[in-house]
Parts: C-alpha cells; structure tokens; sequence
C-alpha cells in the first residue's frame, strides 16, 4: 500500500489542472444527475460527456476579464461543448461546486496522508521492536528519572501517531461532505433527490443543512487533526534532538557519505531533519488557525474563507504527507548506541534506584517520611561527591537498622534493572496485541 504514494501525487493532487478537473467531476455528475431526474435529454447528455473540457490557460485569460473563476471555468467549458453547454451548472451556485470538489481533494489528501501515516507507524513498530528491551535511561525535566528502553519509548510514539491516524480517518469522514442545495440551502432550483444523486456518485455525504457552503467546522477538525499530527511528529523530533546532543548521543540521525554538517566546523553531525520537522509542525499548528478563524462566516455566506483555504489546502497537505515520509526515513534509518545508553544510565552511581530503596523502608515498617529522610540524605551526598549510592546505603546505620541481615542482599535486588523493567513485554502485549 505505502509504494502507491509517492510525494511528487500529493503535489500533483493540488495542481490548478487538478482542481478544475474536480470541478468537471462535479459539473459531470450533476449532469448525470439531471438526466436521471429527466431535465436533460440522453442526446445532450452525451454530447456533455464527449466534449466536455478545459483549458488552464483559457480559463485564466478568461478570468482576467470575469474576475470570477467559475464563471471563467464554465465559459471555457462551454467553448468546447457548445450548445449542450446550457444544461452545465443549471439551477447550481459557484459554492456547490467549490466545496463539492474541495471535499474531493481533502479526502484524496487524507488517503495518502494515512499512507504516510502507515508507513511511519511500520518504522516505529520495527524499531521499537528491535529494542524492546535495550536499557535507556528515563527522564523527567530532563533530569535521569528510572529506567525505561528505547523500544518502550518509540512504543509511546507508536501508539500516539496510532491515535493520530483515528483522528485523520474520523476528520477525513467530517471533510467528505459536499452539497448541491443552491444559493442559500434551500434547493429552491435543484430538488434534493439531485444532490444524493450527485453525492453517491462522488463518494460523499450530502452537507445537511447547508446554506450557500458547506459549513466549515468540518475543514477546522480536518486542519486541527494535522495540526496534532504535527504535534506528535515534533514530540518525537525533539526527543531525537535530544538524545543526539553530544553530552547525551544515545541516538543520532543518519550521516550520510559526503555529508556536511557545517560550513565552519568540519566535525559537525547536527539533527538537521527533526530541527527541520520542528520547523514544519510550527505551519500546521498555524493553518490550523486558519481554518478556525474560516468558520464564522456572515450569514449564509461570505469570501473571507476561500483565500485562506486556496492557501492552506495545498500547503498544509503537503507539508504534512512531505514530514510523515521524512520522519518515516529518519526512524528507519536511525542510528541507535545501545552502549552509550548503558553508560549514561549509570552515570549518577545507582541514584536511579531511590524509589526503590524508598519503598523498601516503607515496607520494613517505617514511616514515608522517615524512609525519605534515610535514601535523600544519602543521595544527595552521591550527588554532591559523587561515588557509589548503594555503598553509602550499606554503610548507613538507619538503614541497616531497618532493613537488618538482608540489607546487602536486598539492595542488590533493588538496583537490578530487571526490577524496574519487568512489565516491559505486558507495555507491548497492551498496544501491539502480542
């Protein structure tokens, strides 16, 4: 499924030639529909469908002087049809084939966004899969918190872009909705039989309720559904970020051969695609704006909307399908150092294992606050002067005198790492239902 797509379709979806040819699509069908109904005749009908075309050059030439794009459209139209032309657009306003045909290349975006999506999810998978139990140290406000491994990290990843393509499919669904009601909703010149017949065709579901557009809470869902696509995307680019720091580089991006990582510094290997995909998700969390500031139109229509959605419809499409395949290639190619997230894990001599002690005296009978008081005091004195946690826990008479003979043979269990990682498999058994 994922090799259909290409990112060199999702540009050609937002062509001008595109956009008018959805628009015939929707004049098209119309037409069918009107034959069906009995208002234009098998003879004109044919003809319609034989000559129908048009010209992107044309139309522009056209517009110069209508300084309508429909009207511009459906005169060049005409100059291919000819006679039979009259029955093109009848009893339709410009709206009903605009957001008809821009529910058209909404939902062809979503499809190979999800293609996108798909192929990421498959990366994450695989690798998380590799690493499902390589140790990495965990942590919270950037300070080392306990224990974690990388597969479990890039599981939670995995996880949320899952709930990101749920979002897509259920905005894909608010997004495919187009109407043939006329003017100002009423069908006053179109019968609604006209617009199920049109939409069946097309593969939408008639806007209920429309006035001269379809309303647009429907386009702000789909824009915010990228917009957290973007979200989740940049979460991950600035963990990756993070972890190729150089006091850190428990991860890096791939360096390819002949490479360069700057113009000054010939040592250079920067995050330059997760800095980029930061850099992407900033666009789709602001035509995600865009598209709510678009829903309060006046009355049963003005334009306000249709500048901001000729911009953000191509740009925010493809900018997301465009950081979907490039985050995908970054996860696929990620360079991952097992050794040195061992080595950072042990950096702080075992203060990593706090809680564990901590619950430990708590068991043995004494208070919380008694229990903190014993494993702080020795952690900070680790932290200070460094050394071993687990020998001043040895040596400390407290502690001693609580947890008694087992003290040293408990506290080699405490600061196993298998402690802290033994629900690992359940974490995966949970989201990949194995």
């Amino acid at each position: 499924m994922i090799a259909r797509y290409t990112l060199k379709e999702m540009g050609d979806l937002w062509t001008d030639e595109n956009r008018y040819a959805n628009w015939l699509k929707v004049e098209l069908a119309a037409c069918r529909a009107w034959h069906k109904l009995g208002r234009i005749p098998a003879a004109e009908l044919a003809e319609i469908e034989a000559k129908a075309a048009f010209s992107v050059a044309r139309i522009e030439q056209i517009e110069l002087e209508t300084r309508h794009d429909v009207i511009a459209f459906l005169t060049n139209v005409a100059e291919h049809v000819g006679p039979a032309s009259r029955f093109i657009h009848l009893g339709l306003t410009s709206s009903d084939v605009l957001d008809t045909a821009y529910a058209l290349l909404l939902r062809d975006s979503a499809e190979l966004i999800l293609a996108a999506l798909d192929r990421l999810l498959a990366a994450l998978k695989t690798r998380a899969l590799e690493h499902k139990h390589t140790p990495q140290m965990g942590r919270s406000h950037g300070i080392h918190a306990e224990p974690v491994t990388f597969g479990l990290k890039l599981l939670g990843f995995y996880a949320e872009f899952t709930r990101d393509r749920q979002r897509l499919v259920n905005a894909r669904a608010a997004v495919a909705r187009g109407k043939i009601s006329g003017a100002v909703g009423t069908y006053a010149h179109v019968p609604p039989e006209l617009e199920r017949l049109v939409m069946a065709e097309l593969g939408l579901t008639p806007a209920v309720a429309s006035t001269q557009v379809v309303a647009r809470d429907g386009y702000a869902e789909y824009f915010c559904a990228l917009a957290i696509i973007g979200g989740t995307m940049e979460r991950l680019a600035v963990e990756i970020r993070h972890l190729q720091r150089t006091e850190v580089l428990e991860a890096e991006e791939a360096f390819a051969k002949g490479q360069k990582g700057s113009s000054a510094m010939p040592h250079k290997r920067n995050p330059v695609g997760s800095e980029n995909l930061t850099g992407q998700a900033r666009l789709l969390r602001a035509y995600a704006q865009a598209a709510l500031e678009d829903m309060p139109l006046w009355h049963e229509r003005d334009i306000s909307h249709s500048s901001v959605e000729r911009t953000i419809g191509p740009d925010a499409n493809i900018t997301a399908h465009y950081s979907l395949h490039r985050l995908a290639g970054l996860i696929e190619n990620l360079t991952v150092y097992p050794e040195r997230m061992l080595k950072n894990l042990n950096l702080t001599g075992g203060l990593i294992h706090s809680q564990q002690v901590l619950l430990a005296l708590a068991e043995a009978g004494l208070t919380r606050e008694r229990a903190y008081a014993i494993v702080q005091r020795n952690a900070m004195a680790t932290w200070e002067q460094g050394g071993s946690f687990k020998q001043r826990l040895l040596a400390d008479p407290d502690l001693n005198a609580a947890l008694g003979d087992k003290t040293p043979g408990l506290l080699d269990q405490l600061f196993d790492l298998k402690t802290h990682l033994g629900n690992v498999d359940h974490i995966f058994a949970q989201i990949l239902g194995e």
